[in-house]
């Protein structure tokens, strides 16, 4: 049950059972300290008042009560406790306490007159009741203690956890892309205060990152940029040469190069978050239907009459649906088996191939890999550049494996 409960409860609870512990130590040694003197002091009473009882006893052959004050002395009293009788008729002045019996009192008692035993019994109840009330006290000044250290420790745990809650916050927004986030003021490194280190942590290994992301986007943009030149006037000099086998697998190379220069300047620029969506009200199920037939993939579209009207960036949901379906048809081991369904703001992409490697549904697409054997696991560009433009036009991607065999994935569009 500790375990569900917050850093600030816990803490909380924790001192309040380490104080109601102490407490309750200490009110069992104070009570346990009075009741040792009040049983000594009642003791001695008890004996004093025995030998002057004695002594008058000796004097004048009867017991006076009034020499005792508010003591009951009696000869061979029947309601002597038997131990103290036994004492007694053994020669020995002995005392015996009762302190937790519904009348207390202290007995004395010795020998007298040979099978005769003196005794004189003196009440206890103030002492019982003083006892009573002490105990009460100290309970209520431990509740009270309690009380506080309780407060006291959720309002140092609240401190504590809203610290650890804005460094876990702060984490979330670095693993969701804001690179620009920080905790705030932080300590420095080997200070006492482990929430102030944890936040130095924390902002340098954001600040870390932020500089190995930038410097890789800056590198990506800057061999796109490079390659662009280069790749044109080659890809003009394969149109000049003469028509053959050879010239064609050169064009086809040149272009695959062309399209993967794209693909990186445009992953560079969704980087920088420098893409500005136009967004205007469309309907979905002719948008849908235009772009399989522009893509070239061969895909069956269902449910295209009943779709919504979305706000959207037609260029931009073409090169989403283009990749996917793309996709689709180099990895879904049938050419055929492409299907697109629109229904209400979504449309989805499905295939019969072996479906996405678990990781990819796990921790989504990696760069530079396809799902080709020959090349590795991964999806490559395609998948990268679908999720980055889906989320410039606030659209959502979600991948999926669909039974008995295949891969899905669907777009779901704001509303217009």
């Amino acid at each position: 049950m500790l375990r569900a409960l917050g850093l600030r409860w816990k803490i909380s609870v924790l001192l309040a059972v380490g104080c109601s512990l102490v407490a309750v130590t200490i009110g069992a040694l104070i009570h346990d300290a009075r009741q040792r003197q009040v049983a000594d002091a009642a003791r001695a009473s008890a004996v004093a008042q025995l030998v002057r009882v004695r002594q008058v006893y000796e004097l004048t052959g009867r017991l006076d009560n009034d020499k005792v004050g508010e003591a009951d002395a009696r000869i061979d009293c029947p309601t002597l406790a038997p131990p103290l009788r036994r004492a007694a008729l053994e020669g020995l002045r002995s005392t015996y306490l009762e302190l937790s019996g519904p009348h207390p009192a202290v007995w004395a008692a010795r020998p007298v007159g040979g099978d005769h035993v003196l005794s004189v019994r003196q009440s206890l109840g103030r002492e019982q009741a003083e006892l009573r009330e002490l105990d009460r006290q100290l309970v209520a000044y431990g509740a009270v203690v309690v009380g506080l250290a309780a407060g006291g420790g959720a309002a140092l745990a609240s401190r504590l956890s809203r610290a650890l809650r804005t460094a876990a916050e702060t984490a979330r927004r670095i693993s969701a892309g804001d690179l620009e986030a920080r905790i705030g003021p932080a300590g420095v490194p080997g200070s006492r205060d482990e929430v102030a280190e944890l936040s130095w942590a924390v902002d340098t290994m954001a600040a870390s990152l932020q500089r190995r992301l930038e410097a890789e986007q800056r590198f990506t943009a800057d061999v796109a940029h490079e390659l662009r030149t280069p790749l044109t006037g080659l890809h003009t000099a394969a149109e000049l040469l003469p028509a053959g086998r050879p010239t064609e697998l050169v064009r086809d190379r040149v272009a695959a190069l062309r399209t993967l220069t794209e693909d990186l300047l445009e992953v560079a620029r969704l980087d920088a978050d420098r893409e500005e969506p136009r967004l205007d009200v469309h309907r979905l199920g002719p948008l849908v239907e235009a772009v399989v037939r522009r893509s070239g993939v061969a895909a069956r579209v269902v449910g295209a009459r009943g779709a919504a009207c979305v706000r959207t960036d037609v260029r931009r949901l073409e090169r989403i649906l283009t990749n996917l379906l793309v996709n689709a048809r180099r990895h879904g081991g049938d050419p055929a088996g492409v299907t697109v369904t629109v229904s209400g703001t979504s449309v989805t992409v499905r295939d019969r191939g072996p479906g996405f490697p678990e990781r990819v549904l796990r921790e989504g697409p990696q760069r530079f890999l396809t799902g080709a054997a020959e090349r590795g696991r991964g999806t490559g560009l395609g998948l990268t550049i679908a999720l980055g433009q889906a989320q410039v036009i606030g659209a959502r991607v979600t991948l999926a494996n669909t039974a008995p065999s295949g891969a899905s994935a669907t777009v779901d569009l704001p509303e217009a």
